[in-house]
């Protein structure tokens, strides 16, 4: 059976390189790793979830989730693989983690963040809560 790769996708640059790393790794190996990209999308605060139809923030949050994931799903569709995607709705850090350990991710795959001008050595602030947070193995793509 194929190992679990879980990918954070943003839509950022840095997902992006997470993402590609995966996909040089699959062409790699000859038992290839199953990719699922996931991308959690903030709760809206009570104050307008109060005002809005459900149906309306869940629509509103599967799109913006899903516009997230577009360039990732491109590029793993291009590079001839299959991955599933999923929209989640919670903290960032920890959603990421609890839906790893669910799905029984055999790794997590993140981009790094450079923070300002600290010479890139500080890791984005979910990508840090989300080695922390986990048992899980995480590797972290510059």
């Amino acid at each position: 059976m194929n190992p679990l790769w879980l990918v954070p996708v943003d839509g950022s640059l840095h997902a992006l390189r997470a993402v590609d790393h995966v996909i040089r790794e699959a062409a790699r190996n000859t038992i290839a790793p199953a990719m699922m990209l996931v991308n959690v999308q903030a709760p809206l605060p009570s104050d307008v979830t109060r005002f809005v139809d459900s149906g309306v923030v869940q629509d509103y949050h599967r799109e913006a989730g899903e516009a997230a994931l577009a360039s990732a799903r491109a590029r793993v569709e291009a590079a001839g693989l299959s991955c599933s995607a999923h929209v989640l709705v919670g903290e960032t850090a920890p959603t990421i983690v609890d839906f790893a350990r669910e799905q029984r991710c055999a790794l997590i795959v993140m981009g790094a963040r450079g923070l300002g001008s600290v010479a890139g050595v500080l890791l984005g602030s979910v990508t840090n809560r989300v080695v922390h947070l986990t048992d899980l193995p995480v590797l972290v793509v510059k």
